[in-house]
């Protein structure tokens, strides 16, 4: 899979987001056909310049293995990629971001998690792709909670059993689409769902919001293949 780094404020990866140059040219050419002055050219917030709240929860020794507190984490997890999200995070408004981020390797771990969460009277919030347009990642600070936590599942990535008879596999919910097409193209197989988030979205985030996918007309909806 690619190690290239994704924006943490856009869609898609850092690098394809263009540069001054760029951007100047292209209001240059919406003046031309438009007839009016292009907006003052604004460029997104470095992420080291972006400053929290500090987290109002302290990270436990028995989950500290797993668990990321640190701002650039906390940011990357705060919004999902909804018009509003991409506006707040260009200007850097990030007021109530999770107070970590725990990366769960197995179930027991996850188990670990609610348990010490719902003892402590803190929200858990599933993290898959971060694609979510309908605010289903960020943070709300509603309810009666002392904290929140944003549970990303990207370590647990893997297809775990392939029967090639009957054409069915078992999937961890934090595979990207890519990922999981990889490894079942290795016996030859497809999922055959590509929703227009392929690249960035989870077949967990797919189960959850039974999306479907560009060949969706009539077959490939997630929830037929479950």
């Amino acid at each position: 899979m690619s190690s290239r780094e994704r924006s943490f404020w856009g869609w898609g990866y850092a690098d394809r987001f263009p540069n001054e140059e760029a951007r100047r040219a292209l209001g240059t050419q919406l003046k031309a056909l438009l007839g009016f002055e292009p907006p003052m050219l604004a460029s997104p917030p470095g992420i080291e310049s972006i400053r929290l709240r500090k987290s109002r929860i302290h990270v436990p020794e028995t989950l500290a293995d797993f668990v990321r507190a640190d701002d650039e984490a906390r940011i990357r997890h705060a919004y999902g990629k909804a018009y509003c999200d991409l506006y707040r995070g260009f200007n850097g408004q990030y007021p109530t971001p999770p107070d970590w981020v725990a990366f769960p390797r197995s179930e027991s771990e996850i188990v670990a998690i609610l348990d010490w969460a719902s003892d402590q009277r803190v929200a858990v919030r599933p993290f898959g792709g971060g694609t979510s347009v309908v605010g289903g990642v960020e943070n709300r600070d509603d309810g009666d909670f002392r904290g929140a936590i944003s549970l990303d599942l990207s370590k647990m990535n893997r297809v775990l059993e392939i029967d090639e008879h009957s054409h069915s596999a078992r999937i961890q919910a934090g595979a990207l689409g890519p990922e999981l097409e990889a490894q079942l193209g290795v016996k030859g197989l497809t999922l055959r769902h590509y929703p227009q988030s392929f690249e960035f979205s989870t077949l967990g985030g797919w189960i959850a919001t039974r999306a479907g996918g560009h060949f969706a007309t009539l077959y490939t909806h997630i929830d037929d293949l479950v």
